[in-house]
């Protein structure tokens, strides 16, 4: 089975922003914002400085990772290209498709990263080894 694997389909998404003098609103509606229905939600905080986060692909699972508090870097790398997202905004996102790359680093203090996943955790989905990822990727079209 063949596959397209382009960098510009990992997108950064703009979420509504409601303003209010008593604190802002920000929200994820399917299908208007994601484009996949969650089946799992996950955050990872507390992360020590200098640790990185991720560094695996998924072979079927989309994300939406924001950066709910603090900031961070999400790359991203399709085994030919590689984007940087600096995520420090509530209402950005970043969309990641499967058979692709991502790594999280430079957490601030106190960050806190909120991931929309579109299917529960399954081991199997996951490619942990880059040098497997980039066999793996090889095989699918590069668009």
């Amino acid at each position: 089975m063949k596959i397209s694997i382009n960098i510009d389909q990992v997108q950064e998404i703009d979420l509504p922003k409601i303003l209010d003098e008593r604190g802002n609103l920000s929200f994820i509606e399917y299908p208007s914002h994601i484009p996949f229905e969650m089946k799992r939600v996950y955050w990872i905080y507390d992360v020590p400085g200098g640790e990185n986060r991720g560094g695996h692909a998924y072979k079927n699972l989309y994300e939406v990772i924001i950066a709910i508090s603090g900031s961070f870097d999400v790359e991203i790398d399709t085994g030919k290209e590689v984007k940087k997202f600096k995520l420090n905004r509530s209402y950005k996102a970043v969309f990641v498709p499967k058979m692709v790359w991502r790594s999280l680093s430079n957490f601030s203090t106190n960050s806190l990263c909120l991931i929309l996943a579109s299917d529960e955790y399954l081991t199997d989905d996951y490619i942990r080894d880059y040098e497997e990822f980039k066999i793996l990727s090889s095989i699918f079209t590069q668009v």
